[in-house]
């Protein structure tokens, strides 16, 4: 896969990292804290988007991660390439990679010739309505959601795990869920996690690292990369 340019990286005033900027599309990095779209009420009404299109005002949202979530995320340059990037998303032709710190030491990954050194967490997920904007697995009404996984490096010292993810679905809270699904919820997680593992990071330790797609103009295929913090 073709790596996104990085040459046009830069770091801008307004507190998110530009990866890669075209006529089409642009790829951001944005820092955990800051929503991507605005939300309801005044005070979250400061957002990823927002600040792109005050440098780029026919930027278009695409798709969004939660604004605890720091990492990769791409924007689309008026609708008919939003309409282009979305069908992609929709199709689940889009790659993405997400790197996470959980607590304790995840299980051996069964390897087989299909699936290599990943694990398969196969568990529906519906919203919670009493506690939203929560979700909850749900295997008779929540909607099929899909995620892989596999261990990079457990910390004895610190007894977790660093570990890499890959959504097949794109639910909300997803990767959130599985994990405290698997009883190893991600280090600083305010809501899905119990407090003292909560307390272990003052951030969610979890980061959009690497993204790939056609490029809607030229459908060349394009890989961005991004190194977490942690």
């Amino acid at each position: 896969m073709a790596s996104g340019a990085d040459s046009q990286a830069a770091c801008e005033p307004t507190g998110f990292r530009l990866i890669y900027v075209d006529d089409s599309l642009l790829v951001l990095n944005k820092p955990a804290g800051l929503l991507s779209v605005p939300g309801r009420g005044e005070d979250k009404q400061d957002c990823l988007s927002a600040r792109v299109q005050q440098s780029w005002p026919d930027a278009l949202v695409v798709h969004r991660l939660d604004m605890a979530t720091s990492g990769l995320m791409l924007m689309a340059r008026g609708l008919a390439v939003q309409r282009a990037l979305s069908k992609q998303f929709e199709n689940r032709e889009v790659f993405k990679r997400y790197l996470a710190v959980v607590d304790g030491q995840l299980p051996p990954t069964a390897q087989s010739e299909a699936n290599g050194d990943w694990n398969l967490i196969d568990l529906p997920i519906i919203v919670d309505w009493p506690r939203r904007p929560l979700r909850v697995i749900d295997k008779l009404a929540g909607k099929p959601s899909q995620t892989r996984w596999r261990s990079l490096r457990f910390d004895a010292s610190t007894q977790s795990t660093r570990v890499e993810l890959e959504p097949l679905t794109g639910r909300s809270h997803q990767l959130r869920v599985h994990l405290q699904a698997l009883g190893h919820p991600i280090l600083g997680d305010a809501l899905y996690a119990p407090p003292a593992v909560q307390a272990r990071s003052p951030r969610l330790l979890l980061h959009a690292c690497a993204l790939a797609i056609r490029h809607p103009a030229t459908g060349q295929l394009m890989r961005f990369d991004s190194p977490p913090e942690f």
